[in-house]
């Protein structure tokens, strides 16, 4: 499950994608991301720390992205903030380990469906990007799916 901690770093993330100026104040991109304050600025140093933003401090400080925002997927965010995108360490590309109670995982009825889970999951968000979000490209791909 997404936690509330990526869910606000996507939104604000999205936010400085659309900004022309390029660069935000924590306490607009809170207002606009709908994020506390203080619990934004906390997630926006570990993205500064990660190179997904750049801080600038001062009079006419701010923050924007690192990249171009075609260049940042929602996967690379989710994995910062929230680590493996697979439901269970076994199937992880990024942090395999064996399940704690998988006696085989040759014999594991669970894993090819999770194995499935993964890729799909990651197929999506490694393919979608900030610039994607910021143009609005969400709402048409759920438009397109509730018509089919």
């Amino acid at each position: 499950m997404l936690s509330s901690k990526a869910r606000y770093a996507l939104r604000a993330l999205v936010e400085l994608a659309r900004e022309p100026e390029g660069q935000i104040t924590a306490g607009e991109l809170a207002v606009r991301a709908d994020a506390p304050r203080k619990f934004l600025e906390a997630i926006l140093l570990e993205l500064a720390r990660r190179r997904i933003v750049i801080s600038r401090r001062g009079k006419f400080g701010g923050y924007s992205l690192a990249r171009e925002p075609h260049l940042i997927s929602f996967a690379e965010v989710i994995r910062v903030l929230d680590g493996p995108l697979a439901l269970a360490p076994c199937v992880s590309r990024l942090s395999f380990r064996k399940c704690d109670d998988c006696p085989d995982l040759a014999t594991c009825s669970l894993r090819e469906a999770l194995l499935r889970a993964r890729d799909a999951t990651a197929e999506v968000l490694e393919g979608y990007s900030l610039a994607e979000a910021a143009a609005g490209r969400g709402a048409e791909l759920f438009h397109e799916s509730q018509s089919e």
